[in-house]
């Protein structure tokens, strides 16, 4: 028998040596593939406008519109001598050229011509049995409530003068908002909401459509790249850029339109984090079923355009019918635009954000299932 020399037990490699490589590994990828994402976006100029500055021009119009707009401001033709006007001197007089700018005339006909044409909203004259007549246009259906309602109580004050009585009844009216309320308020959240939506819609079904088509999916599939860290590559770019969506429109909206922020204002930031997870999904599946970026574009276009009008992104869907809303309210916007309302200035708390901000992932974790079972990394 030949003798065996004795090997010497190898010593094992230390715990977690592996796993720990293949962590870093993981992590160095991850950050790789968000910098490339980031600084792609930044070479592309027409994204880097369409997705950060262009919902800015909306802002910054509407907000210039509506920039002291506070009461409905009326022009008024007052035909001759119209005692109820005339009589009103004083305090009461300012007050009342505050809200109606009176120009005297004599010539009836072609005055109430002109207030057919826009010219005028209204004309007033006074009969000689003492009633007082007012013609108005009603194209402007807002503005010509308020003209009635402020003639309505000249009329009432001046009749209550004239008999020495009190009215029985006296209605004390306040609005719950702070009087300083302006229409930026309403603007900010609705206008926001748009914004964050339209990048991460687009920004994802773009991305996934064009890198199907460079090959780059191919590339990472073959790579020791998992799919996971795509995926998470690109929520962080799309987080970072709606953060900072919603850091340039609060900036411009406070520092030059006075918009007034509530107490809990930041609860926008996790609101918005969770609605970019829920609209980035809907790209997802807009990628996934898209083979062009025209597709893609056009699906993503489909999607969010009507969900913007009918999510009171632009304007209120109060006077909507009840159908419409009720299609409203299957939409994610609806519930964004909401609550980022009730936090940013109606001072809402934890409460007006948790449920939606639940409902959001809910919605992201749905759509996001059905573009993986869709999801393919070539073209077929």
């Amino acid at each position: 028998m030949t003798a065996t020399t004795p090997t010497t037990p190898k010593a094992p490699a230390p715990r977690g040596t592996s796993a720990d490589a293949g962590g870093r590994e993981r992590v160095s990828a991850f950050w790789s593939l968000s910098r490339a994402m980031l600084l792609g976006m930044k070479r592309d100029r027409t994204a880097t406008f369409f997705i950060l500055l262009f919902p800015l021009v909306f802002l910054v119009f509407f907000g210039a519109v509506s920039k002291g707009d506070h009461s409905p401001h009326a022009k008024v033709a007052q035909v001759g001598a119209v005692k109820l006007f005339d009589s009103i001197q004083g305090p009461d007089r300012a007050g009342l050229d505050k809200v109606l700018t009176i120009t005297h005339t004599d010539d009836e006909a072609a005055t109430l011509e002109k207030v057919r044409k826009g010219d005028f909203d209204a004309l007033i004259k006074q009969g000689a049995d003492g009633k007082v007549e007012l013609r108005f246009t009603a194209a402007d259906q807002v503005r010509a409530g308020a003209l009635q309602g402020i003639l309505n109580s000249v009329v009432q004050e001046a009749n209550q003068a004239a008999t020495g009585q009190k009215p029985a009844y006296v209605l004390d009216s306040q609005q719950v908002e702070d009087k300083s309320l302006k229409p930026i308020q309403f603007l900010t959240p609705g206008l926001l909401g748009w914004a964050v939506a339209t990048g991460a819609v687009f920004g994802a079904a773009l991305t996934l459509v064009n890198w199907r088509k460079s090959k780059v999916l191919r590339r990472l599939r073959l790579a020791p790249i998992s799919a996971g860290t795509v995926v998470s590559s690109r929520i962080l770019v799309s987080l970072v850029t709606a953060l900072l969506q919603t850091t340039v429109f609060v900036v411009v909206a406070t520092s030059f339109f006075g918009l007034k922020l509530t107490g809990n204002w930041w609860l926008i930031i996790p609101l918005v984090a969770c609605a970019t997870l829920a609209f980035m999904s809907i790209g997802l599946l807009a990628g996934s079923v898209a083979k062009t970026e025209e597709a893609a574009s056009g699906i993503s276009q489909v999607i969010v355009l009507p969900m913007s009008f009918l999510s009171g992104s632009f304007f209120p869907m109060d006077g909507a019918p009840g159908w419409l809303k009720t299609v409203s309210e299957f939409m994610p916007l609806h519930y964004l635009v909401s609550s980022a309302q009730s936090v940013l200035t109606r001072g809402g708390g934890v409460m007006d954000a948790l449920p939606t901000m639940g409902g959001l992932l809910l919605f992201a974790a749905v759509l996001t299932g059905i573009s993986w079972k869709l999801f393919k990394w070539e073209d077929a």
